[in-house]
């Protein structure tokens, strides 16, 4: 049993989920009931960035980052007619603009405000979960740990190099690579990394329910109308016509596969009335591209592996990281998730079945046809 009292960063992820259970000190338990993992490794969910990408971020010295990122700020609070990105304790400012180095300076840096700051750390803790909460999700089906571990694993190293020097950032990583040793000896028990395993935490948020919200869908709604309302107002200034044709030769093209997938799911449900026919078809067409090249990527990470049942934990996962508004826009409904949990329980029989009787898994495959 782990106490709930890591302190892994001062102006992270740790500072708004320590917060959160300040009120008493929660403890959980080590067990196949509690969110896991499976083994298969979520490449359809995983999001990375490209040698260049990574070496253009590290460009910036942090004073410039820090400027940036007020400038950045400050246009969203003025696009959203906001002066706090906070209504009562809850963020109510879409920062998914922002990167890591920004949101970190967002939230460390003293030219902010108190309320600025809690905010960067409510959007580092939606991002932390929103990345576990796939491989947890899975967890519940597989009660395998490793493919959990191994996402908090990836999300610690995609995160700025002023964050990583900082010695929170290293024992909370050093806590993964303890708890990943453990794990290769026994996926299926949770292992003991001590009390700055970010794993450990994250699970108590969930089993306390005090995972963070993501921002209001009005909010992303709000922020989608004006964002779409300034890229026609810089359209016309350059004397050309907005437009969705992407072959356009005389127009503005507007791409809104550049939109995240809840500013999507915000334009296709027509949140509040706020959007055109035209644009609610234009954001159906990019989010379910979104999602079908999701799919494709689960589909093809699962026929790389020797687990008949990949590609049913690669749906299981990629649903649970939605949330209910990309969902309902993308059209992944509760009989979608059912039906890959099916799959997954199904296959699952088979393979031990087949084992049972003298077989492999390799065997189990080639008996399958693959």
């Amino acid at each position: 049993m782990v106490a709930i009292n890591s302190a892994y960063s001062t102006t992270t992820y740790y500072q708004a989920a320590a917060s959160i259970l300040a009120a008493g000190t929660t403890s959980t338990t080590s067990d196949a009931d509690a969110t896991t993992t499976g083994s298969t490794e979520q490449a359809a969910t995983s999001v990375t960035l490209s040698d260049a990408a990574l070496a253009a971020l590290a460009t910036k010295d942090f004073a410039t980052v820090v400027a940036d990122t007020r400038a950045k700020l400050t246009a969203l609070l003025r696009a959203a007619d906001r002066t706090s990105p906070l209504e009562g304790d809850r963020l109510a400012l879409d920062l998914s603009s922002l990167d890591a180095r920004e949101l970190f300076a967002m939230a460390s840096d003293d030219s902010f405000t108190e309320d600025e700051q809690e905010a960067a750390g409510l959007e580092m803790q939606r991002r932390f979960e929103a990345a576990l909460a796939g491989p947890a999700a899975l967890a519940d089906v597989t009660g395998n740990f490793t493919g959990l571990y191994k996402a908090a694993a990836d999300y610690l190293d995609s995160l700025g190099p002023e964050e990583k020097a900082g010695a929170d950032w290293i024992a909370g990583r050093a806590a993964i690579t303890d708890a990943q040793k453990q794990l290769q000896a026994d996926p299926k028990t949770m292992p003991d990394a001590g009390e700055d395993d970010p794993v450990v935490l994250y699970l108590a948020l969930v089993e306390a329910g005090q995972t963070a919200q993501p921002t209001n869908i009005a909010d992303v709604a709000t922020t989608a109308r004006k964002t779409l309302d300034s890229l026609y107002a810089d359209a016309i200034k350059a004397g050309k016509a907005p437009t969705f044709n992407k072959a356009t030769t005389v127009g503005t093209y507007i791409d809104l596969s550049k939109f995240d997938s809840r500013s999507l799911s915000a334009i296709a449900l027509n949140t509040g009335d706020k959007f055109t026919a035209e644009e609610v078809r234009q954001a159906e067409t990019a989010l379910r591209a979104k999602s079908g090249a999701a799919l494709l990527a689960g589909f093809q990470n699962a026929a790389k592996s020797s687990d008949p049942t990949a590609f049913s934990q690669n749906i299981i996962s990629i649903y649970s990281s939605m949330s209910a508004e990309e969902r309902q826009a993308a059209g992944w409904s509760d009989q979608f998730y059912q039906a890959a949990l099916a799959s997954y329980e199904s296959t699952s029989k088979l393979t031990q079945m087949f084992a049972d009787a003298g077989g492999d898994s390799t065997g189990f495959l080639s008996w399958m046809g693959k």
